[in-house]
């Protein structure tokens, strides 16, 4: 999908999520063919012209000015990811701007993975904007085996999350609330696609997930994003059973592309004496460590 066809799409599927009551029009909401908004109501709410709104919803974003998204997002009630999403999409509208300056990683540097080894009562792993898995420490291995152990899992290739989720029969039980993961799978590729519309690999991953499974393909042609910075997740572990673990997400500025995920539970929970009954379970496998620089 080129990046006018995104654009297209987004403000699209944007427009049609957003009612009349919404925005103080239900008195005019009789005899409507459309769902959500008309072309011509978000015009008159982000103060533009229905023709200069009708070229931007056809994709052409090249060189639209910052405060004209600003006002765009406000007519659209986009949420702060969906805003974000629309100004990536606009910073890679014009042209010489398809190129990704740095190619997204597939390893650490020898000093992340000291970082991750250094916290072995946290599980950690870092993931790439594929959803790869390119680094963990061992508690880390531990608390995504399956996902580690998945017969998806391509030759020689990475721990891909998204694959896990839409193509392992195992994902539904590991993922005690399945929903909730598909949908946040789906929403950063999205997120992705949107900073780096022409990427291969990612377009690649794409077609591959879009063509095996279907909740995938449904939740991608809705176009929703969302920041996936932290909260709680539902596992159901083989070993353990099910845990309640809260995330936190970190960038890595030296390392555009890659992520830091963490997993904690409050002290004296259950959740706690899970961790710590994964770990012994750990230290008693022979895990076999992630590719190290």
């Amino acid at each position: 999908m080129s990046n006018r066809d995104e654009v297209k799409a987004f403000l699209t599927s944007r427009r049609a999520k957003v009612t009349p009551e919404q925005v103080g029009l239900s008195m005019v909401n009789r005899g409507r063919r459309v769902p959500g908004l008309r072309r011509s109501e978000v015009a008159d709410l982000a103060g533009v012209s229905v023709e200069y709104y009708a070229q931007l919803e056809r994709g052409n974003l090249a060189g639209v000015s910052e405060s004209v998204l600003d006002a765009l997002s406000r007519a659209l009630r986009l949420d702060e990811a969906e805003r974000s999403h629309l100004l990536d999409l606009a910073a890679v509208a014009g042209p010489g701007r398809t190129r990704r300056r740095k190619p997204i990683a597939a390893q650490v540097r020898p000093t992340v993975q000291r970082l991750l080894d250094l916290m072995p009562a946290v599980p950690a792993i870092i993931n790439n904007a594929y959803l790869d898995t390119v680094a963990a420490n061992d508690l880390g291995q531990a608390l995504f085996a399956p996902v580690f152990g998945s017969s998806v899992r391509l030759s020689g290739g990475p721990v891909n999350h998204a694959r896990f989720t839409f193509l392992d029969a195992r994902a539904q039980e590991f993922w005690t609330d399945w929903e909730r993961a598909a949908d946040d799978a789906v929403a950063s590729l999205r997120v992705e696609a949107g900073r780096n519309p022409y990427d291969k690999n990612l377009s690649d991953l794409v077609g591959e997930l879009s063509t095996r499974s279907e909740a995938f393909r449904q939740r991608w042609a809705a176009h929703d994003v969302r920041l996936h910075q932290l909260g709680t997740k539902h596992f159901r572990h083989p070993v353990v059973g099910e845990m309640h673990l809260d995330f936190e997400v970190l960038e890595l500025p030296a390392d555009p592309g890659l992520l830091l995920v963490t997993f904690t539970a409050p002290a004296g929970s259950p959740d706690t004496d899970a961790l710590a009954l994964l770990a012994t379970w750990a230290a008693s496998q022979n895990v076999s460590p992630l590719p190290r620089q």
